[in-house]
């Protein structure tokens, strides 16, 4: 009877969990812990590989706590600590790895050097 209780809770937990996965992203600029904001970027990656290569482009970037990148919306979540960094330095980061980030197109140079899967106009994958 225990283990049947454990399990129920254990999966009524996980479900919850799961649908707050699939909620809507929040505002572009919002506060997160304190100390920290929020932002989000609309990007041009494509992959699995666009992701890791933002993800780690942005974590070498200053007062940049975490990044996100969700592959099917196309949304990089950036958690920093705006004391020592900015949206726009961010934007430019973005940029530079390659991607678009809002409305502002990649970097040519380094557009051109990501692999052929992570240009706009590769298939989703």
């Amino acid at each position: 009877m225990k283990a049947s209780a454990f399990s129920l809770l254990a999966l009524l937990s996980f479900a919850g969990t799961a649908a707050q996965a699939q909620t809507a992203p929040v505002a572009v600029a919002s506060s997160a812990k304190k100390g920290t904001e929020m932002v989000q970027f609309k990007t041009s990656a494509v992959c699995d590989m666009c992701k890791a290569r933002l993800e780690k482009s942005l974590a070498y970037e200053k007062g940049v706590q975490a990044a996100n990148l969700d592959v099917p919306s196309k949304v990089l979540t950036v958690t920093y600590n705006p004391a020592k960094t900015s949206p726009e330095v961010l934007r430019t980061a973005v940029q530079k790895t390659g991607y678009d980030a809002d409305n502002v197109t990649a970097d040519a140079r380094a557009y051109d050097r990501l692999p052929e899967c992570c240009k706009k106009t590769a298939s989703t994958h």
